[in-house]
C-alpha cells in the first residue's frame, strides 16, 4: 500500500498494549490540538508474540520495532511510535528517527501488593525483563532472586498477584501513564539504578521518503528540544558500545542551560563488576560526548564484559 502523501489524515502506527495505545493517543492528541487530523494503526510486533522466552534469547534487535518499520517503508503509517528505550541505537538507513516528545521522570520503581515492601528484606523473588534492571540487583541486593517477567505491564502484575513474584521492576514513566502511581512501593534513587537511554521518552520515526512539508510540521507540534539533545547523547552512546535491548548499558543525560552532563556505563550480568563513568560538555556537542563516554567505558574494560555477555549467548 502506498502513502496517499495527498491526504491530510496523519497515520500513527503503534503496537497495541495498553501502554502503547496511551503512548500514540498522546501523540493524536497533540497532532489535533495543531489543527492536524488523525487516526491510529494498530499493528502487532514480535516481541508482542514472543512472551515464553526473555528479550536477549530472541533477539532484541528492533524485536518491538521491525513491524511498524515495514508499515513507514510500505505507506501504510506516516509515522511510528515507539517507547524511546525500545528504539534500535542504530537505525535502518531509509527511516529516520523525527522527533522525542518531553520526557517523564526517568527512574525505575518497585511495584508490590505489599505497600510496605522493601527490597533486601529477606529473600524475594524479584520480576523484571531487563537484564539491567538484573544485574543490579544481583549488584545492590545480592541475596534477590530474580525471576523472568515478560509482557504488558498489565499481563506482568496479573502475574504479581498470582504470585510468581513478591515484587517487579519498571519504569515509572509507564506505571504512572496507566495510573498504577498507588502500587508502587519503592522508587529506586538515580545514583544507582541509572535507567536505559531513552527512557521515558515517546519517540516518533518515519521514512525519508515523507514529505518535508509534512516532517516539519510533525517535528514542531511533538519535538522536546531538550529531550531530543539529551536522548541524542544517550543513544550516540549506545550506538558506539553496540549495546541492545540485551544488553545491560545505562545512560542518562541532563541539562542545565546549555551545559549536558552525560552519566553512563556498563554492568556485568552477574553484577561484580560495574563501570560508570561521567563527563559535562555543551549541548551542541551531545553526540561527540556520547561517543566519547562509550570510548572511556570501553577502555576501562567496558569491551571485557561486552565480550563475556555476547560469549555467554552463544
Amino acid at each position: 500500500m502506498q502513502a496517499d502523501t495527498n491526504s491530510p489524515i496523519i497515520r500513527i502506527g503503534t503496537r497495541g498494549s495498553r501502554l502503547a495505545l496511551w503512548q500514540a493517543h498522546h501523540v493524536a492528541d497533540t497532532l489535533r490540538a495543531h489543527g492536524m487530523e488523525v487516526d491510529i494503526v494498530t499493528i502487532t510486533t514480535k516481541g508482542d508474540l514472543v512472551l515464553d522466552k526473555s528479550l536477549d534469547k530472541i533477539g532484541a534487535k528492533g524485536v518491538f520495532t521491525e513491524e511498524l518499520e515495514e508499515s513507514l517503508r510500505d505507506g501504510s503509517i506516516d509515522i511510528a511510535v515507539h517507547s524511546a528505550k525500545d528504539v534500535q541505537s542504530t537505525i535502518p538507513e531509509d527511516l529516520e528517527m523525527l522527533a522525542f516528545m518531553e520526557r517523564e521522570k526517568v527512574h525505575d520503581v518497585v511495584i508490590s501488593f505489599d505497600p510496605l515492601f522493601k527490597l533486601g528484606e529477606g529473600q524475594q523473588v524479584i520480576g523484571t525483563s531487563s537484564t539491567r534492571r538484573r544485574s543490579m540487583l544481583k549488584r545492590f541486593y545480592p541475596d534477590v532472586i530474580t525471576a523472568e517477567c515478560r509482557g504488558n505491564l498489565q499481563t506482568r502484575i496479573q502475574k504479581l498477584q498470582d504470585g510468581q513474584y513478591d515484587a517487579i521492576l519498571l519504569a515509572y514513566a509507564g506505571v504512572s501513564r496507566m495510573q498504577y502511581d498507588h502500587m508502587i512501593a519503592q522508587h529506586l534513587p538515580l545514583d544507582t539504578f541509572i535507567p536505559a537511554a531513552g527512557q521515558g521518552s515517546v519517540a516518533i520515526e518515519c521514512a525519508k521518503t515523507l514529505p518535508l512539508e509534512r516532517k516539519l510540521k510533525l517535528k514542531e507540534a511533538l519535538d522536546h528540544t531538550d529531550t531530543h539533545t539529551c536522548l541524542a547523547a544517550e543513544r550516540a552512546y549506545l550506538r558506539t558500545m553496540e549495546g541492545g535491548c540485551s544488553i545491560p548499558t545505562f545512560a542518562l543525560a541532563t541539562l542545565e542551560g546549555d551545559q549536558l552532563t552525560l552519566r553512563a556505563g556498563i554492568i556485568s550480568l552477574d553484577g561484580q563488576e560495574l563501570i560508570l563513568e561521567e563527563t559535562t560538555g555543551d549541548r551542541e556537542q551531545a553526540e561527540s560526548l556520547g561517543e566519547q563516554i562509550a570510548h572511556v567505558v570501553l577502555s576501562q574494560g567496558g569491551d571485557r564484559i561486552l565480550h563475556q555477555i555476547r560469549a555467554e549467548k552463544h
